[in-house]
């Protein structure tokens, strides 16, 4: 049995592109900075599928404080625009808690958008984006058990 994983593996195409000989090392893990204040350091993510509501939300925008693990979660439609995704931000978070200084996202097309980032840069935010794959990265939020 061992000779027939071997051959297996040695025939695989895919078992050969991740063996560890054929990547480089992938470095030292880079642990998130401990917050100091709440909300200073927020994680996000939306929960999309949802059933429509009456008034057409679908999706929920979670967002949470990575220091007392307080959240928000926002009702949105996955149709909404990037320009009302950001009011609604500077409403319900910034107005509220005022301008964080990191955010860690997973890699959703919003969060990594060109706007987002000049949007971010310009209210001196610092976007993290979580590592592909990986939902541990972005754990406070994929697994909330407040939600």
């Amino acid at each position: 049995m061992k000779r027939d994983v071997a051959d297996f593996v040695a025939r695989c195409l895919n078992c050969q592109k991740v063996k560890a000989k054929h990547q480089r090392p992938s470095g030292w893990l880079q642990p998130l900075e401990i917050p100091e204040l709440k909300w200073e350091h927020i994680t996000m993510d939306f929960v999309t599928g949802l059933p429509r509501t009456r008034q057409g939300h679908d999706s929920i925008w979670v967002i949470i404080d990575r220091l007392i693990k307080s959240a928000h979660f926002i009702h949105v439609r996955t149709t909404y625009t990037l320009d009302k995704l950001v009011t609604i931000y500077i409403e319900d978070i910034v107005r509220l808690h005022g301008i964080p200084v990191s955010i860690v996202s997973d890699r959703d097309p919003r969060f990594t958008s060109r706007f987002w980032n000049s949007f971010q840069q310009v209210m001196g935010t610092k976007v993290k984006l979580s590592t592909a794959y990986h939902p541990q990265t972005n754990g406070q939020t994929e697994n909330n058990p407040n939600s």
